[in-house]
Formats: C-alpha cells, sequence, structure tokens
C-alpha cells in the first residue's frame, strides 16, 4: 500500500494537489474544493502534531477496529464517511492557492516524520500506519475532485 512516507508517493499527491482549482466539482460529498482543500490542511496538521485533539470515548471503544479496517489493502475510503467537527470546513470560499501551497508544505513534513502517534480516534499508530492512512485519506479526497 502506498504511503506518504515514499518520496515518489508523496510527489504523485503534490502533482495531483496542483492539479485542483476551485472551480472543481465534487463527485460525491458536500463539500466544495476550497472546503475540502482546507479540510486536508487541518488534517495534516494534527497528524504532523501542530495541532492537539483530545481522545475520543468512541474512539476509545472502536478505534483500533476501525484503523485496521480502513488501513485494509483492498478497501478504499468510503465516499460520504462522517467527518469530527473539529475537521469540517463551515466557511463557504476562499483563496484556493494558498490553501494547495500550505497542504503541499505540510505532506512535505512528512519526510521526518517520528516513530509512533496517537490518534484523536485511533489510538497509537505506528509511523507506517500514519504513512498509509494519511496517502489513502489524500487519496480519497484528491479522487473526490477529479485529481
Amino acid at each position: 500500500m502506498k504511503s506518504v512516507l515514499n518520496e515518489s508517493a508523496r510527489e504523485e499527491l503534490i502533482s495531483r494537489i496542483r492539479t485542483l482549482n476551485e472551480s472543481g466539482k465534487a463527485r460525491w460529498g458536500k463539500m466544495n474544493a476550497y472546503q475540502m482543500v482546507h479540510h486536508c490542511v487541518l488534517c495534516e496538521e494534527m497528524y504532523l502534531g501542530k495541532t492537539a485533539h483530545k481522545r475520543s470515548f468512541m474512539g476509545r471503544l472502536f478505534g483500533k477496529m476501525g484503523l485496521k479496517n480502513i488501513l485494509n489493502e483492498g478497501k478504499p475510503f468510503p465516499k460520504n464517511a462522517p467527518t469530527a467537527d473539529a475537521f469540517k470546513v463551515r466557511k463557504l470560499s476562499g483563496d484556493v492557492e494558498p490553501e494547495k501551497e500550505r497542504w503541499i508544505a505540510l505532506l512535505e513534513e512528512y519526510k521526518n516524520y517520528p516513530d509512533d502517534y496517537v490518534h484523536w480516534f485511533f489510538g497509537k499508530m505506528t509511523r507506517e500506519q500514519v504513512g498509509r492512512f494519511v496517502y489513502k485519506h489524500n487519496d480519497h479526497h484528491l479522487r473526490q475532485f477529479g485529481a
């Protein structure tokens, strides 16, 4: 499975991000292009430890099972899956280009990712699990907008 920790996979994501524009239409879901790009920025900031989020009770109960299911190689991310409130972008419009550049800069930071991470829902994750999850999440949203 591809991982954002792998330089070629990261460069592939970056190339796809560069093709996005604010007039892009979602193939599924409720977000517009700006909201999706900003959502991904918020998620990368979390995974890179720039923002902290409290562990959820439901995550403590079901997080490990959910992570195993999501990292299943043969399954794509589910379309229209619920998004935690902290990652919902309510602002309807903004400048997509600077957000894309922020997203790309954040992806570049995965070159030096630590050995483990504690996710607000899934709990403790290894470096490899984070790399695979982040790739899969980004790929999901890029496919959502045809990139």
